[in-house]
């Protein structure tokens, strides 16, 4: 089992910045690609971003591309999700989740799931 925990939400202004960070821990020996989703009220869970073991590949999401980054320190099981130019429409439940599979956008490809951070972002 591989436990997931996030930190780092808040309430934020439009145009500002924040740092999401997700600490594993646990059975981590494997090479898990670990992602990002999020979920707004009333929405479905949405992919926003995801990152391989190596840190050589990452997929973003459309509408994060050019504001977030990912990144990673297996010395350390975290995984980072730099959020600037905040915008409203940003403003969910983040998760971290780590799966065995290449970084997808699909949520049944992920085994692990932490409890979530909310990001407010305020217009």
């Amino acid at each position: 089992q591989v436990q997931l925990l996030e930190s780092g939400g808040g309430l934020v202004q439009a145009g500002g910045s924040l740092r999401l960070s997700c600490a594993a821990s646990g059975r981590t020996g494997s090479t898990y690609t670990m992602g990002w989703f999020r979920q707004a009220p009333g929405k479905g869970r949405e992919f926003v971003a995801a990152i391989t073991w190596s840190g050589g590949t990452t997929k973003f999401a459309d509408s994060v591309k050019g504001r977030f980054t990912i990144s990673r320190d297996n010395a350390k099981n975290t995984v980072h999700l730099q959020m600037n130019s905040l915008k409203p429409e940003d403003t969910a439940v983040y998760y971290c989740a780590a799966g065995l599979s290449r970084p997808s956008i699909l949520t049944g490809l992920y085994n692990y799931w932490g409890q979530g951070t909310q990001v407010t972002v305020s217009s």
